[in-house]
């Protein structure tokens, strides 16, 4: 049997790939190469020694919100992570991008998943870039389970492209832990 598929609930957890913490990130980079600036914006927000996974947006049950220092002293460099992330580049002088994750905790978290979003843009700060995706990641959570969630919560980065029109990227990331 694949131990990622189940035929039965009542079969073995530890055969699942379910995280039980999660941190969230954020980071800001800048060079004249649009993937350098990545690089530096993984660098920024302590995950650029990780083979990052992107994965959907499910907040899984029973998976605790841990701070960011927790979080990074469980992995190792190299392993393989999943990650909910949002990213931003421009080389547009003067422009301002912002990439944010909202996350909706639900109110039976070891019961029930949340939702984690995704939001990146231009010309908003940090501030209404978190809202905005702490906001989406609720209403995401309402349409599901027709309740409002025990809490949202956001993190969020923006920055400003320079006047030399070097490359900018802004990152923001729900990072698991197995």
């Amino acid at each position: 049997m694949n131990p990622i598929v189940r035929e039965h609930k009542s079969d073995a957890r530890s055969a699942v790939l379910m995280p039980k913490k999660a941190f969230f990130t954020t980071g800001t980079g800048k060079h004249r190469e649009m993937l350098e600036s990545f690089e530096m914006a993984l660098r920024d927000a302590g995950i650029e020694k990780f083979n990052l996974v992107t994965v959907s947006s499910i907040l899984p049950p029973g998976c605790e919100v841990v701070e960011k220092e927790e979080g990074l002293q469980a992995l190792m460099p190299g392993e393989i992570v999943f990650t909910v992330m949002s990213r931003n580049s421009s080389n547009e002088p003067s422009r301002r991008i912002a990439a944010a994750i909202g996350c909706a905790i639900p109110k039976r978290p070891l019961e029930d998943f949340g939702y984690i979003s995704e939001h990146h843009s231009y010309g908003e700060s940090d501030e209404c870039a978190g809202r905005y995706a702490g906001e989406l990641a609720g209403e995401m959570y309402y349409t599901w389970k027709k309740e409002r969630p025990l809490k949202t919560d956001f993190a969020a980065r923006s920055a400003e492209v320079d006047e030399e029109g070097n490359w900018t990227t802004v990152i923001a990331a729900a990072v698991f832990i197995i």
